[in-house]
């Protein structure tokens, strides 16, 4: 993985993150180039994950899941998702704050298909705009998720071979609830219909 950081960063402009829960993989990518830190666990995951991130200066992704990823989709349930996706955020931040990590520098993501039903998932793209209330930029990953495929179930459709559709349908919701970045697979389909949706708004 290393090696292949420091290529990119040597010879592409596009910025690299990595994605770990773990505070040694952290400091080793940054050593090596990485531009953003993604963690599923929003830091918390290993106790050193704040210290080395703060000591970094790298910009963080702090993303919400319930439990673990082995145990995140086992029965997940809240009072009410929204709230307390962000309220659970908000105390993410706070701690990054506390670690010495800039609120300018604090992503935070609702963490879309970790540790939530359809219905919690569907409940959080259309309230996403609270999230924005946490002063952070919002990041919305729904690109490809199974829940797109339980919808077409839902809606009486068969499961699609593929999830494109759907996926540029979650990007323009999000963006129209001010999401500032979209995680993506299919980066020119994305683009483009982001680019009609603005001109329509316009």
């Amino acid at each position: 993985m290393l090696p292949v950081i420091t290529a990119l960063a040597k010879q592409s402009k596009a910025r690299i993150s990595i994605d770990t829960r773990n505070a040694a993989v952290m400091q080793r990518a940054a050593d090596a180039g990485a531009h953003m830190i993604n963690d599923v666990s929003a830091l918390g995951h290993d106790p050193q994950n704040l210290a080395i991130a703060a000591r970094t200066g790298l910009p963080v992704i702090l993303m919400h899941m319930q439990g673990t990823p082995q145990t995140m989709q086992v029965a997940p349930r809240y009072d009410d998702v929204l709230l307390d996706v962000a309220d659970q955020l908000e105390a993410r931040v706070a701690a990054c704050e506390a670690a010495g990590i800039a609120r300018e520098k604090i992503i935070v993501d609702p963490g879309i298909g970790f540790g939530k039903t359809l219905a919690h998932n569907l409940s959080l793209l259309h309230g996403l705009a609270l999230l924005h209330g946490l002063g952070c930029p919002v990041l919305l990953g729904a690109s490809r998720k199974s829940f797109i495929v339980r919808l077409m179930k839902q809606l009486g459709a068969q499961e699609p071979a593929d999830r494109v559709p759907g996926s540029l349908a979650a990007a323009l919701i999000g963006v129209q609830q001010g999401a500032q970045i979209v995680r993506v697979h299919d980066v020119a389909a994305t683009r483009e219909a982001l680019a009609v949706q603005e001109t329509y708004l316009d």
